[in-house]
């Protein structure tokens, strides 16, 4: 297990996409995060008082990872469809014929850095908003345990939307189905969910797993929502229902 570990680590920081994918996710985390929070800064004295009583400095703070979510989630579908594409999978089955060992260390490998990387950069925007906030809109501290959670639970979003484009990668095998599920789910199903009745929209919409995100990175369950924990488990029951589907698909079918 530690030397095909070792092999898929190799093969994944020397491809080319994965460092343009955290670049990618790192710039569109803090750059994005930042001009949300500025608007609002500048905004704030003619907000709505309502809105300024419901206002959460750390979601607003992490708004970038509603758009660095794409990024991670391609970063896992190329992990795996990257090797179907180039047939180079059959050289790794052949040199690992437990698929199953293969899947695991490449999980260990996406998992783990995944995880460094975005922890690190939701840590990072959430400070850059709130110095940015400071002395106009009320802040927020990570002396408080719900403030703590939330910026966790950004990078653990993160991590577990690369995790599940790998998973949706290993069921399709092949990059642009992939990608465009991937897409779909959090782009695409929203936009379909907002045309139904809204009786339909408020008990449909909160599985979403843009809004489980959104569940997860508030300091209070939102309206409508699931507490922040409950959305986590919910995302994890998404992610492994795939990864466990890709598994079983990938050892009964041929490279």
């Amino acid at each position: 297990m530690a030397s095909t570990t070792h092999a898929e680590w190799i093969k994944f920081r020397t491809v080319r996409s994965t460092v343009m994918g955290y670049a990618v996710t790192i710039l569109l985390t803090l750059g994005i995060g930042a001009l949300i929070t500025t608007a609002i800064r500048g905004h704030w004295r003619t907000m709505d008082p309502l809105r300024r009583l419901t206002f959460d400095p750390v979601s607003t703070s992490l708004g970038g990872t509603l758009f660095a979510q794409f990024a991670v989630g391609v970063i896992g579908v190329l992990f795996i469809t990257s090797e179907y594409s180039s047939g180079s999978i059959r050289t790794t089955f052949a040199a690992t014929p437990r698929r199953i060992q293969v899947v695991l260390a490449k999980l260990a490998v996406l998992i783990s850095v995944t995880t460094v990387v975005a922890e690190v950069v939701v840590f990072a925007a959430f400070l850059l908003g709130q110095r940015i906030y400071e002395g106009v809109v009320p802040t927020a501290s990570l002396a408080s345990g719900a403030v703590l959670r939330s910026v966790i639970l950004g990078g653990v979003y993160l991590t577990l939307l690369a995790t599940l484009g790998f998973g949706l990668g290993l069921i399709l095998r092949q990059q642009s189905a992939a990608i465009s599920v991937f897409t779909s789910l959090l782009l695409i199903v929203p936009i379909i969910v907002f045309v139904l009745p809204q009786s339909w929209q408020d008990s449909v919409s909160r599985y979403e797993p843009s809004s489980l995100g959104h569940a997860m990175m508030s300091t209070s369950a939102p309206l409508n929502m699931f507490g922040p924990w409950t959305a986590t488990l919910l995302l994890l029951g998404y992610v492994a229902v795939v990864l466990a589907a890709g598994a079983s698909l990938l050892v009964r079918r041929d490279a």
